[in-house]
């Protein structure tokens, strides 16, 4: 009687199941508050080149800007639905606890603590990262350990000023930290002269290189003394806005391996695979399970383009910074990024 029982509720459930998803998922608190006011509030960074900084017509750039943008499109089909909050290192976790801002893709390491004792969730990694250290050619040193008795500049509020204690105690180092609230001043501080060396995720690091007058007579060692994964964090207790944002990421990190780019996405409406179909919204119901159109990852990728197009336009080679993939790269080509599948 029992297996009878069960045998009749799975076929229930087989039948109800494709039904069920047929309508799209009620707008939870943050979407439906997002759709009232017709942006997306992320937080911002005061300016790292690379992940997000305002370009001559005050327009922010960088990879957590079009992160930004890409949640905006899977939306509202509209990348341009977003508004930039400025948060210094120290506001940022606070201002989206208080929902002052919708997302926080600014370079945020994604730490123990933070997930859970701030009451926080992080989405997907969307580089990994790891902290370094800049010097100037003229000092002569070129390794970490080499940086004994050195001043060395760093931002208050970060994962960056707890590693730095750790590493000089780990290694028996006296060192100086010489600390500031935002990292504008920590960088104006290193060019300055007031510090030996200049700490921060190495990233960064060969961003702010290049915005010198003389990136030449700078070097960023080749020692990393931590794990920076950073991650956009939303806030615990919206399961839906969690759901969005992350399968945003992997859909642009899933069109990278796909072989869908900005210029070919209307092309590829057309492709006969099925996970390609199923990433564009050409079958299944992947968007209306959380309460978007069945389009939304179709409108990220037209918006930003995938993944790699998005690290090539602020990080890559031909940039201005002038990064390898390395870490970042595709799984199927030795990096770390590797998306979930929309099925």
């Amino acid at each position: 009687m029992i297996r009878r029982g069960l045998l009749a509720l799975g076929a229930t459930l087989a039948v109800a199941l494709p039904a069920m998803a047929q309508t799209m998922a009620p707008a939870g608190p943050t979407l439906a508050a997002t759709r009232s006011k017709g942006v997306v509030d992320c937080g911002a960074h005061p300016g790292a080149a690379g992940f997000g900084v305002a370009d001559s017509r005050g327009e922010y750039q960088g990879l957590d800007a079009d992160i930004c943008r890409a949640v905006a499109a899977a939306i509202f089909g509209d990348a341009s639905k977003v508004r930039f909050t400025v948060v210094t290192s120290a506001a940022r976790l606070p201002a989206l606890q208080a929902g002052q801002i919708d997302l926080l893709p600014r370079t945020t390491t994604w730490t123990q603590s933070r997930d859970t004792a701030n009451g926080l969730n992080f989405t997907a990694v969307t580089f990994y990262d790891g902290q370094g250290f800049m010097v100037r050619r003229a000092s002569g040193v070129t390794r970490a350990s080499e940086l004994e008795g050195a001043s060395i500049c760093v931002t208050s509020g970060t994962t960056n000023e707890l590693n730095l204690a750790d590493w000089a105690r780990s290694n028996r180092m006296n060192i100086r930290p010489v600390v500031f609230e935002q990292n504008d001043e920590t960088r104006i501080a290193y060019a300055s002269g007031r510090c030996d060396a200049f700490s921060t995720d190495a990233s960064q690091l060969a961003g702010t290189r290049t915005t010198f007058p003389r990136p030449e007579e700078h070097m960023v060692l080749p020692d990393i003394i931590s794990k920076e994964p950073l991650a956009p964090a939303v806030r615990h207790g919206d399961d839906q806005w969690f759901d969005i944002v992350r399968w945003t990421i992997y859909a642009l990190i899933e069109a990278e391996e796909l072989g869908i780019t900005r210029a070919n996405v209307d092309e590829m409406l057309n492709s006969p695979r099925p996970e390609v179909r199923r990433l564009l919204g050409v079958t299944g119901d992947h968007g209306p399970f959380m309460g978007l159109e069945r389009r939304w990852a179709y409108n990220a990728i037209k918006a930003m383009g995938n993944y790699g197009e998005i690290f090539e336009r602020h990080l890559g080679r031909d940039s201005p910074i002038g990064l390898p993939r390395g870490l970042n790269d595709l799984w199927t080509r030795g990096g770390l990024m590797y998306a979930m599948p929309v099925r």
